[in-house]
């Protein structure tokens, strides 16, 4: 069969799924039809949002599908008629059995994790969160249970030390457009191999929620920075900071500096050395490089202290 005579149904939401779909596209391949997520209201002036696939799809002329309920007969006769031979899923919610199970070719996934670790809807941030050195992308093939299909292939990319969230995104979005070719093309050629994903070795993956998001100034020093950046640009770790008034304000904190200093001091005080924050955490000091206080811009440390005198965060 032909690139072009393969019919394929793509699903995705952010621009992680973007880079896959456009390769697809750019590539020649017959994308019959996006999934993606409805419209949604947003922000103060509840302007509607479109996802960063369905904005990328109507460029393209692609045809988009917004379905509010998976298994809505609308939708699934919708998907019936297109009659594809392979679904491709990048970052969308859990398919029902009787979408996933249509394509003659079945339903392959790209998931940001070296399968079967890492297996939920956060995976890119829990790995760097859990201090991880190395992280990656995996294809497989869906079936019930989420995650845990048989592997088609994977590769996988270093963590540095201080490399956050936002980077290793980049980097994975990039190196996933390349398996998904490579996944679709081995489909194309007859030379698919699969693996199936060995029993009880995975790391849950959950979903990140504001409270996970909130720093313990009690735990290590290096967990705290893998902490910080795990969660860097997006959605941000923060903490109370109490100033020397004892007013309290919310602040985001996207970059942070281990030490090999010890403080002396609690956990959560703060040291000031010149244009240089310095917080305490439950075995030394981390420096904090930058920051954004609620209500205010992005800004470096240096910035921060002009206008503010921290006492300890809380």
């Amino acid at each position: 069969m032909k690139k072009e005579d393969l019919k394929i149904v793509f699903f995705g939401t952010p621009e992680f799924a973007v880079e896959s779909l456009a390769r697809l596209v750019d590539g020649g391949y017959n994308v019959e039809a996006v999934v993606t997520m409805p419209d949604k209201e947003a922000g103060r002036g509840r302007k509607i949002m479109q996802s960063d696939v369905k904005k990328y799809a109507v460029e393209k002329g692609l045809r988009v599908l917004q379905p509010e309920k998976l298994k809505s007969p609308e939708f699934v006769d919708a998907l019936r008629e297109i009659n594809a031979d392979l679904f491709i899923i990048i970052a969308f919610r859990m398919l029902p059995e009787i979408v996933w199970a249509m394509p003659r070719l079945g339903t392959f996934n790209l998931h940001g994790s070296l399968l079967p670790k890492y297996r939920g809807a956060a995976p890119i941030n829990r790995a760097i969160m859990n201090g991880e050195k190395e992280t990656g992308v995996t294809t497989f093939f869906l079936k019930h249970e989420i995650d845990t299909g048989d592997i088609i292939g994977s590769r996988s990319i270093p963590i540095g030390e201080n490399d956050n969230v936002g980077e290793i995104y980049d980097q994975l979005m990039k190196i996933g457009g390349d398996m998904v070719i490579e996944t679709v093309e081995n489909i194309l050629n007859g030379t698919l191999t699969t693996s199936p994903q060995p029993e009880g070795e995975f790391t849950p993956a959950p979903k990140i929620f504001k409270e996970d998001c909130r720093i313990d100034w009690n735990k290590p020093a290096q967990e705290i920075h893998n902490h910080i950046r795990g969660l860097s640009p997006y959605p941000a770790a923060f903490s109370t900071l109490i100033d020397v008034t004892g007013k309290p304000i919310d602040v985001k904190i996207f970059e942070s500096r281990m030490t090999s200093d010890s403080s002396g001091l609690q956990p959560g005080e703060v040291k000031v050395d010149g244009k240089k924050m310095f917080v305490a955490t439950g075995d030394g000091m981390l420096e904090i490089l930058s920051l954004q206080p609620a209500g205010k811009k992005r800004m470096e440390t240096s910035a921060f202290l002009l206008g503010y005198h921290p006492n300890n965060f809380q």
